[in-house]
Formats: C-alpha cells, structure tokens, sequence
C-alpha cells in the first residue's frame, strides 16, 4: 500500500461485478457526472468514475470539496439497490463508511512497523564500525520498535481512525472522508459491449465497457466520496475548519490506485453482507470504535449550511445536547437540553 503509484491514465480499476471504471484526469465533478448519466440510462449499475482532479468538487448541501491534482482520490459508485428496502437505502451510506474506516485503521496500523524499521535503520558507514557499535545500533533500533507499538501502555493513547454519525470518517476530530449519495431511477442498460460512443467529456478512458439492453426503470445509489489521501494539512488551511490527511495520519505516501481498489472490493462484498443481515454488524462495529457516546453535540435538521452560512444556515434547526447511542437501525438517539430524547433517522451532527 505504501509502493509508489503509477500514473493515473495506467491505473487499473473495476467497479462492482467487473462493471467498467472509468478515469477522468480533470473534471468538474464525478458526482454530477454520473447522475446525469446515471439518469440517462447509458451507464450500468456497479460503474465507477474516479477523477485525479475536480474543478467543482463538492460534499452534502453544495460545501465545497477541494480537489487538487495528483494527491487524492475522489470517486463515484453507482450501487445497485436490488434486494434493498428503500427504508434501508440511507444506511448504505453508513456501511460503507464503516467499511471504509476499518480499511484505513488497518492502514494505520500496517504503517507502524513501517514507521519503526524506518528509525530503525542503520546507516551505511555503520557498516565498518566495531561490534560495539553494531549492537548500541541493534539496541537502539529495538527500543524504537518497541516505542512503536507499545503505545498503548501509556496514559494518552494514539488517536483511531472512527465514524462520526452518519457517516464523516474523522482521525480524532478532523475529517478527512466525507460521502455524499443519491438515489437515481433510470432504464439500466446491461454492459456487453463498447461504449466509447456514450461519452467523452474531459478525457474520459474506460476498460470492460459496454452499451446495451434496456430494462424496466430502477433504482440505484449515486455514491459520491473524497478522501485525503496524500494531501498537506495546510492545503486546506483556507476552508477554516479541522482537516488532516490519511499521509499525515500514517507517516506515509500513500499508493492510491491499490487503496481504491481495496475500498471498492471491501465495499462490494460489505453490500452484499448488508443484503443478508442489515445494518446491526456496523452498528456494532461503529460502538467499537465510537469516541461519541456520551459527548457533547449539536443535531442540524433541514440543513442548509453552505461555506457561505456555515454559522446560521438559514432555515435549519439546531439542538445541542448529548449523543446517547447509535440504535440498531443506525438512527441517532439523542438527549436535547430541553430534557427531551429523540430518535435522529436524517440530520448533521456537530461536535
């Protein structure tokens, strides 16, 4: 995961059930792309788009997302609701970022003996010294290790990597995830054979594509996300708000083409788990990871926070109180200061 990329016109990339990806190296937004096309019916369930760069790129209420060149990644899925309850669509939102946040705590914790081996490593002109210093060298490089992963025997643990209700990927209390989603009803047409006719805007590559019959109108899941992959903290020192990156987290540059192609395989058989037992395994995952219950927030309904309002947010309501549990329908349960509790299906929450 930490290997040097590729270019990103080579990357190879599949959507879900070896739906066609397609790569775009500058674009305005994959998300508004896809549900156009999405819409139009000329592309299929499972399809992916993945842009190196967005020149509009934008999260939940039209924020924007900053979307520089060559250091993140910012993609769309369009997932097939088949065999889901439409009361169930909004939790796929949540499994995937449960789903995704699992990855990157794994990714955490591969980088610690990366990091360790890294300190630990002699130099070449050490080659020639005595045995004497050969072995401080060895002992120097044990206890480094050792620092490395015994820090969770010291009184302030290493922040984790968690999901804050719904579904923002935070690393203590700085996002670096977010995912915005749609649902999107239009006559699929099934890949099996070329569509390099369908589209072309900015540049559009495609592998295993296809054009071909239309079926009856139906659903599915426009799921758009940015990551911080490789990026800088201080390229985002102008949006005024907690941000990191998953390059300041794990202590290294990151292979995105390897990291997506893991996401999306996680996320396709996560969808496929969701199918068969709901949403109580994430529900349970998040609980394990949770830094949220019993802490402090704000509930957002009828949000219409832009980067323009984001204190006032003309015609939302706001309810400060505590966050008491995540329930097994992956709704919010939540104790206003007026003494009242409430059960939170749709809204923003800030901490």
């Amino acid at each position: 995961m930490f290997s040097q990329e590729r270019n990103f016109t080579d990357w190879k990339l599949t959507g879900f059930s070896s739906a066609p990806a397609f790569l775009f190296e500058t674009i305005e937004s994959t998300h508004k792309l896809m549900k156009s096309m999405a819409s139009a019916g000329e592309i299929a369930p499972g399809t992916l788009f993945v842009a190196d760069s967005q020149s509009n790129g934008h999260g939940r209420h039209e924020r924007t997302w900053d979307s520089p060149a060559g250091k993140n990644l910012y993609f769309n899925i369009l997932i097939p609701l088949e065999g889901i309850p439409a009361n169930r669509f909004a939790q796929i939102t949540q499994v995937a970022a449960l789903t995704f946040a699992e990855v990157f705590n794994d990714l955490q914790d591969a980088a610690i003996p990366e990091n360790a081996n890294e300190k630990c490593a002699i130099p070449k002109n050490d080659a020639t010294a005595s045995n004497n210093g050969a072995d401080s060298a060895n002992n120097k490089c044990a206890i480094s290790q050792n620092d490395a992963i015994l820090t969770s025997n010291t009184n302030t643990p290493p922040k984790k990597i968690t999901v804050k209700w719904p579904n923002d990927i935070l690393y203590g209390k700085s996002k670096f995830c977010g995912i915005l989603a749609e649902v999107v009803y239009a006559k699929w047409k099934s890949p099996n054979t070329s569509i390099n006719s369908v589209h072309h805007e900015s540049g559009m590559t495609n592998e295993n594509a296809g054009i071909a019959r239309e079926n009856a109108p139906r659903p599915a899941l426009n799921m758009g996300v940015g990551i911080n992959v490789n990026s800088d903290p201080e390229d985002y020192a102008h949006l005024n708000r907690a941000v990191t990156t998953l390059k300041t987290i794990v202590g290294h540059t990151i292979n995105r083409e390897k990291l997506l192609q893991q996401l999306i395989g996680n996320l396709e058989r996560a969808i496929g788990q969701f199918k068969a037992f709901g949403i109580r395994p994430w529900v349970a995952a998040w609980k394990r990871m949770d830094q949220f219950i019993g802490a402090r927030g704000t509930i957002v309904v009828n949000n219409h926070c832009t980067d323009q309002n984001r204190e006032t947010g003309e015609g939302s309501i706001k309810k400060s109180g505590t966050i008491i549990d995540m329930q097994d329908d992956g709704s919010l349960l939540f104790k206003c200061d007026d003494g009242t509790t409430e059960t939170v299906i749709s809204a923003d929450l800030e901490i």
